[in-house]
């Protein structure tokens, strides 16, 4: 049975909710509770008269109490723990007061305080939310997703634990992650929380420390690896294209031997994307061009060195090589020879032993004949920053200090305007700290970050913000535009699209400033742009709606919700 369903009176045109719960059973559920704020009339309606307070109270209040409790947590778990709390009760207010304190709030609700939430998931979870998907239950995924009791769902963000933001296998308390990602779709792109789910596939772990542990929640086996996994991913698939056929599923930290895999099989089987590939590499990409406007150069002009060849590497690899490749008309080919991806061995070589996500990316060993480098190794970075002439500098790698003060003023001198990128999450794996970077290249840098960091003084005094090239740039806005133009798929020239909208939001002071992304508390803006470049390069490539730019606009703008309590009418059976 649905919780609810959105309705509009054919008379009044009112938009209220057709509601079948009463009393306990309707203030427990967090999508349809409304607090004290429930109105004299709704108390009647609903059984809930001596419930509650006596006074009728507003959204507003309740956002100002909740934020009072929130500043009185001692610390960033206490506070984490207490949004959820708040979700768990009371999605209006919760979203209404994230809206309100976005900048304040994203640190808790995502990177980098949701790792630290993950590492201790099954120890303080109060209330269970999303869907968990076993080996054992998935045959009957079809009724698993009625439970739910949504009207609709549009958006699935699902992940199997494997790889949790930098801190590895974390099986199903993994699921901190889908959790916090619909928060962040719901406040940055304003799609409705009751068509949003988080999907846990909890197919095991290899996690010895989640094994031992007594109160562990997950299945407490091995991962399911080989035929028997892959079976488990499509019998989900299937259930969801039964049931919500035309939701998006974002597939979100999955281990790379499965996160490329995936991405190609369903491209074009299920409207999908992989937020760690292709949104990071589109977020750094926009940064990226960004840094090019303020350096006056061409991305053809760069040498790039990307430590950390992972999914998340080879997206942004991948998202520079299509911009050049798109705007300068280079070969692909060659755009990628001005990429020097490293990894765990070194530079990546002809003839080495790679993934084959990696071996686009390999370098010519003659690019190194003439290197004043030991032949029986791989160069390491500062090698390669020394010896490559290398100008952009990028971080994936999860090793904090990666980034030496040697390697960073070898940039400096390498170019006028370096480009630092120390991209990995949390704050404690960053390569580099900022205020080490603008030090080694005397403020000449262009830095962004993965995690936020404080406004920095540069040596001529000014305090600069710092630019987080935080993924929320790119999904909500992406997620958003490809539901509403009913896209059948997500192209990579969308999110070039999504990347040159970012981008070109950047105002003139602020590239004066050396900002590379407009400010997280524009963020709704973002999303709006970013949504409106992805249905129109969808309509252009023939795979979205068909209709004009502005009733592209209108509808993307009437997609997104701001949090408010709906009327409630009684649902009297028949």
């Amino acid at each position: 049975m649905n919780r609810f369903e959105m309705r509009v009176d054919p008379l009044t045109h009112e938009v209220y909710y057709s509601v079948p719960l009463k009393g306990y059973s309707l203030m427990q559920d967090p999508m349809l509770n409304k607090g004290h704020a429930f109105t004299q009339e709704e108390r009647v309606d609903f059984d809930l008269v001596g419930l509650l307070p006596d006074p009728v109270g507003s959204l507003n209040d309740q956002v100002e109490r909740d934020y009072e409790i929130y500043k009185n947590k001692d610390t960033d778990l206490g506070r984490y723990i207490g949004l959820m709390a708040l979700q768990n009760r009371n999605e209006t207010v919760f979203y209404a007061l994230l809206l309100r304190h976005l900048e304040e709030m994203l640190p808790i609700v995502y990177t980098p305080t949701v790792g630290e939430a993950c590492m201790k998931l099954s120890h303080m979870t109060r209330q269970y939310r999303g869907l968990y998907v076993t080996q054992n239950n998935v045959n009957a995924v079809e009724e698993m997703l009625g439970h739910v009791g949504l009207p609709n769902v549009s958006l699935i963000v699902v992940t199997d634990g494997e790889r949790i933001l930098g801190l590895g296998d974390l099986g199903s308390d993994g699921m901190g992650i889908p959790v916090g990602k619909i928060a962040l779709y719901v406040a940055a792109a304003g799609i409705h929380p009751a068509s949003t789910l988080p999907v846990c596939l909890d197919v095991g772990t290899n996690n010895e420390r989640l094994l031992k542990d007594a109160l562990y929640l997950g299945v407490r086996k091995p991962r399911l690896t080989g035929d028997a996994y892959y079976e488990v991913v499509e019998r989900f698939v299937q259930g969801v294209k039964r049931t919500f056929p035309n939701a998006l599923l974002q597939w979100e930290d999955f281990g790379k031997q499965h996160a490329f895999s995936l991405l190609e099989t369903y491209k074009h089987r299920i409207l999908s994307f992989n937020d760690d590939i292709q949104g990071t590499g589109s977020t750094a990409a926009s940064a990226f061009r960004t840094a090019l406007k303020i350096a006056g150069k061409k991305a053809s002009e760069q040498r790039i060195a990307i430590l950390g060849f992972g999914q998340a590497g080879n997206g942004v690899a991948n998202a520079i090589a299509y911009m050049m490749q798109m705007e300068e008309g280079i070969p692909l080919a060659e755009c990628r020879r001005r990429i020097f991806a490293l990894d765990m061995p070194g530079l990546l070589l002809e003839g080495m032993q790679a993934e084959a996500y990696q071996k686009d990316f390999l370098q010519p060993r003659s690019v190194i004949a003439d290197w004043p480098v030991p032949k029986d190794r791989s160069p390491n970075l500062a090698e390669v920053i020394q010896h490559a002439g290398i100008t952009t500098l990028i971080g994936l790698s999860a090793q904090p200090g990666a980034f030496t003060q040697e390697m960073l003023s070898q940039l400096g001198k390498n170019a006028e305007r370096p480009i630092v990128f120390c991209l990995s999450n949390p704050t404690s794996k960053s390569e580099a700290q900022p205020k080490d970077i603008i030090r080694a290249t005397e403020g000449r840098a262009l830095i962004a970050t993965g995690s936020p960091f404080p406004p920095q003084t540069l040596p001529d005094g000014r305090s600069v913000r710092v630019s987080q090239c935080n993924n929320l740039y790119i999904f909500p806005g992406t997620g958003l535009g490809s539901i509403v133009c009913q896209a059948s798929r997500v192209s990579p020239t969308m999110f070039q699209a999504a990347s040159r909208a970012i981008s070109e939001m950047v105002t003139p002071q602020q590239l004066q400033d050396g900002e590379l992304l407009p400010p997280l508390a524009d963020i709704r803006k973002v999303s709006f742009q970013v949504a409106l470049a992805v249905a129109k390069q969808a309509r252009a490539e023939g795979i979205g709606m068909q209709v004009s730019d502005d009733r592209l606009a209108s509808l993307i703008y009437a997609a997104m919700w701001e949090p408010h309590y709906y009327p409630y009418r009684y649902a009297r059976s028949k």
